[in-house]
């Protein structure tokens, strides 16, 4: 087991390591409350954009659920006759300022998850530390842009918001310790100052917080796409009876594994850190006759993956209806 998949299974529980930690915990609650408090009173402002920003966002490390999330409301709002635009971090990534992200950019300079949505949206997808130049540069490029979606943005809150989406997956809120005794970012209470909660999977909704909203998200996806000729497709039936090796570099690898396992496939696994950049030793397996991986991962071998590599596209299922939901929020918001 890796280190980070070790200090992930730690925070599920109060264990020696967790209260080992626990010293260092505190001050980090503390340092987050306080920062909280001073934008809270103004004493650090929030800049306001001229168009409603929807921040998805998480109050555990790790990945929950939040690109595909990200990536079914632009596609919704478009659908709508919204013209989105996204903004990330671009965790991974090299890039220190501001860039726009294309189809073509390099994962290793933007990050794997704005790359794939660049990909996937159709929509402007700019990144950078900072989420309000990146914002701003976005806008100034996209004058026809009229709303946001800001990827893994809960946190940083001098990007002000109109709506804030918490997305929560099986895991919950762990040992409901803050980092790095447990996996919390912020307080439980937080999830509650939210306009909605999504909860992907099977995640049962935090006891100690009540939503305004609650929704369930579930990712679908059945066919294959080969990375080389994303023409190509397959079904399970079509894998059945070779040697199958799959790989995930994502917050919650068992979950793609579930999925695959699901799908009725007998597959070999091979867990990494997310974000994970992959060298093609990482994909070399003597007896495998194919490879399966997540689009996340795929856009980041694609140069050196053998022939027959398959990635898994997902789609976001929202129950009751979040897009629509979303749209009347940010016509009140406007109205107001």
């Amino acid at each position: 087991m890796g280190l980070q998949r070790w200090v992930a299974a730690g925070w599920q529980k109060r264990g020696m390591a967790a209260c080992l930690l626990l010293p260092l915990a505190l001050p980090f609650a503390l340092a987050v409350n306080l920062r909280r408090l001073t934008y809270r009173l103004g004493w650090l402002p929030a800049v306001k954009l001229p168009v409603p920003v929807v921040v998805i966002g998480n109050i555990t490390a790790g990945g929950s659920g939040k690109t595909p999330l990200a990536l079914y409301l632009v596609q919704e709002l478009t659908g709508r006759g919204w013209r989105p635009g996204v903004v990330s971090r671009g965790y991974g990534g090299s890039v220190t300022g501001v860039e726009a992200v294309t189809a073509g950019s390099d994962a290793a300079r933007v990050g794997d998850e704005p790359l794939l949505l660049a990909r996937r949206a159709g929509c402007p997808v700019f990144v950078g530390r900072d989420r309000v130049a990146a914002a701003q540069a976005l806008l100034s490029a996209h004058a026809d842009c009229n709303v946001l979606i800001a990827d893994d943005g809960l946190q940083h809150l001098r990007l002000a918001r109109d709506i804030e989406i918490v997305v929560v997956d099986e895991r919950g809120v762990g040992n409901g310790w803050p980092l790095p005794a447990g996996p919390l970012r912020e307080c439980p209470a937080r999830i509650a100052e939210a306009d909605a909660l999504v909860l992907n999977g099977d995640a049962p909704v935090p006891q100690e917080v009540r939503p305004q909203r609650v929704f369930r998200m579930r990712l679908a996806g059945d066919r294959f796409r080969n990375l080389h000729d994303p023409q190509r497709t397959c079904g399970a039936g079509d894998l059945r009876g070779r040697t199958l090796h799959a790989l995930a570099g994502i917050g919650h690898p068992a979950r793609f594994f579930r999925h695959i396992e699901h799908m009725g496939l007998t597959v070999k696994t091979h867990a990494f850190p997310d974000h994970h950049v992959f060298q093609p030793s990482d994909l070399a397996f003597a007896d495998a006759d194919a490879l399966l991986m997540t689009e996340k991962d795929a856009v980041k071998c694609q140069a050196f993956a053998p022939p027959e590599t398959w990635m898994l596209p997902v789609e976001a299922q929202l129950d009751p209806d979040l897009a629509q939901w979303l749209v009347e929020k940010i016509n009140g918001c406007q109205a107001s």
